[in-house]
């Protein structure tokens, strides 16, 4: 008895389900959906409480649970192969379009997003597959603040991690069916796998169906399908279409939530950022990218109010591409939050530059240069009002102000100095830009005059050679400054001597102090330039009064403090001129050299010039006597 029962419960154990027919149970759960707009006739019902859901989420996992079966094969599997061969993607991108029912669109964005991130096998070269996808992008971009926003950028968070896997996809992605085309003028397999074949047979002798058996899979007599929809899906990717993945990421760049913006902001960083020459190169020439990205930085830059203080630009400080919003604690003033997203794009424009590819930096630069540059501010730059003039003046020291990025700043120094640098003469016609800002340095409005010396100020510490040398040095080489005929003068560390230092010898002629011979230098002693500069700093307090000092017994305000930064700031110079290789000493005067008329160039004339004047009155004296005193 007891061992009849422990041979039934082994049976038991023993005993196999029989196993499940993936295939049957995928096609049930699609004829499921397809059958739900035969039968139903209620439109008002959301998605959510249909059974659509469950059955999509249901054909994902039989999707991943076959290619796991399949894992050690390598092909496609007979639920892959229905997919693709009964365009499911296709129909149900028409469903969504047609947002029947209600919160459909949104269940087609998920699915098309887990399909594509969970099933490993390559699918976005398939027309089956990437052309449903571009008209699920293009339906998503052109509805404004949509409530599948999430569902949106998930998706072309999974298309850019495609595409940096492998950049050949980005043709696929962003051309469509001329790729297809192409392929079948030469004669190369489009849609199906390479195993298809051995699976279409067995296909249709298990479900009766023909090869093509494209009308099993669609739901007939639904309003959801009707002619119209059936047309829009089956037509050729032309036009727009072939941007459908920028446009819909610059369109949820542009988007309220800030997640999102942000999420969209990092997948076009990721895509700009392919490491394929060829990709890089399509993205830069053939599709519209660096075009659409200038384009919203235009339409930023023209939302803003057309005069703006340029104290408040100047203000307006912090504002990066991740934070793009200005910040709450700061004033409030007309045009804040229109100036805030410009400078907020700008700055992501510079990043892009910096990360991108190189073919695409240096397209995205020269877009930046030519449409916003040339073709925006330069006009406003060469204006005669006043207020035009301010605010584009500082309105570009404030990008300045932001730009990082090698190519960007190049094509900044094109701009504003052009590209000659050969020395200068009085009668050089130079760049108009070039010769207008200079102008402005020493404008009638002193508004105008300090707003630009702020920009050139700005220019300046730039870590770009070009600028230095165009604006002082181009004009020194050669040391045109010093007459042919006479010798060469002693090295600077010879005139530091403080018994030299005429106010030394002048306070001391009553006592008969006379100032000794200078001692030769010995050749090993090396010159410390701190220890000169504190000479000569000690050198110019003789003449300050005690009473104009400052107390000795105050922290932190005494000279050395000023020394100080200003010995940090020529470090942070030192350091920036490394790179660039200029010779330590002078060069040696070519005696031979014809000698030339020296001019140090129209920058350096006009701050002289203004130096000059340092001591006028800008208005009248309270008395003549105080003035001529």
């Amino acid at each position: 008895m007891l061992s009849r029962l422990g041979a039934l419960l082994q049976e038991a154990v023993g005993a196999r389900e029989p196993p499940i027919d993936l295939l049957q149970a995928f096609v049930e759960h699609w004829k499921g959906i397809t059958h739900y707009y035969i039968e139903t006739t209620d439109e008002n019902t959301p998605a959510k409480k249909t059974d659509i859901p469950w059955r999509l989420k249901q054909m994902l996992d039989i999707l991943v649970y076959e290619e796991q079966q399949q894992a050690a094969v390598g092909e496609a599997g007979p639920c892959l192969e229905y997919l693709l061969q009964h365009k499911i993607l296709e129909t149900l991108c028409t469903l969504g379009k047609a947002e029947y029912p209600p919160g459909m669109r949104q269940q087609v964005f998920q699915f098309f997003s887990r399909v594509l991130a969970q099933v490993q096998h390559p699918l976005l070269h398939y027309l089956s597959v990437h052309r449903p996808v571009q008209k699920l992008l293009r339906l998503g971009g052109t509805v404004p603040g949509s409530v599948t926003e999430k569902e949106e950028v998930q998706l072309t968070t999974v298309l850019c991690s495609k595409i940096q896997q492998d950049p050949e996809l980005l043709a696929y992605i962003l051309e469509g069916k001329k790729i297809v085309a192409r392929k079948k003028a030469c004669g190369e397999p489009d849609a199906l796998p390479k195993d298809a074949a051995s699976h279409r047979d067995k296909d249709c002798s298990h479900h009766g169906a023909p090869a093509r058996p494209q009308r099993d899979g669609e739901p007939c007599g639904a309003q959801a399908l009707n002619s119209p929809l059936l047309a829009e899906t089956e037509e050729l990717d032309g036009g727009t279409a072939e941007s459908n993945l920028i446009t819909s990421l610059l369109g949820l760049c542009r988007s309220k939530k800030s997640r999102v913006a942000l999420k969209a902001q990092e997948n076009l960083l990721l895509l700009v950022s392919t490491a394929s020459p060829a990709a890089a190169t399509y993205l830069a020439q053939s599709s519209p990218c660096c075009r659409a990205i200038i384009r919203h930085l235009c339409q930023l830059y023209r939302s803003m109010p057309a005069f703006l203080d340029p104290t408040d630009i100047a203000a307006l400080e912090g504002i990066s591409w991740r934070l793009p919003s200005a910040p709450s604690d700061e004033a409030s003033f007309p045009g804040k939050e229109a100036l805030a997203a410009f400078l907020g794009w700008f700055d992501y424009c510079d990043h892009l530059i910096t990360e991108a590819h190189m073919v695409v930096a240096d397209a995205l630069a020269k877009a930046v240069a030519e449409k916003l540059f040339m073709e925006t501010l330069q006009p406003q730059l060469l204006h005669v009002s006043e207020p035009s003039i301010l605010t584009s003046t500082a309105l570009l020291t404030a990008m300045l102000r932001q730009l990082r990025s090698p190519a960007l700043l190049r094509e900044a120094v094109t701009f504003l100095l052009g590209t000659d640098r050969q020395p200068e003469a009085p009668g050089d016609k130079p760049c108009a830009l070039y010769a207008h800002l200079i102008g402005h340095c020493d404008h009638l409005s002193d508004e105008i005059s300090i707003a630009t010396l702020r920009l050139f100020e700005e220019l300046l510490q730039k870590p770009h050679e070009g600028i230095i040398r165009s604006l002082v040095l181009r004009n020194l080489e050669g040391r045109p400054y010093v007459a042919r005929g006479s010798p060469e003068p002693e090295s600077y560390e010879d005139t530091l001597d403080l018994e030299e230092d005429p106010y030394f010898t002048d306070s001391f002629l009553d006592s008969g102090f006379q100032p000794r011979a200078k001692p030769r230098p010995a050749p090993a002693t090396s010159y410390d330039g701190k220890t000169a500069v504190t000479e000569i700093v000690n050198s110019f307090l003789c003449l300050v009064p005690e009473e104009a000092k400052t107390s000795a017994f105050l922290e932190e305000t005494g000279y050395d403090t000023y020394v100080h930064d200003a010995y940090g700031l020529f470090q942070e110079c030192s350091s920036r001129v490394a790179p660039w290789g200029w010779p330590r000493t002078p060069i040696p005067l070519d005696l031979h050299e014809p000698e030339r008329p020296f001019f140090e160039g129209r920058f350096l004339q006009v701050l002289f010039d203004r130096m000059s004047r340092i001591l006028d009155q800008v208005g009248s004296p309270i008395s003549p006597l105080l003035h001529t005193f």
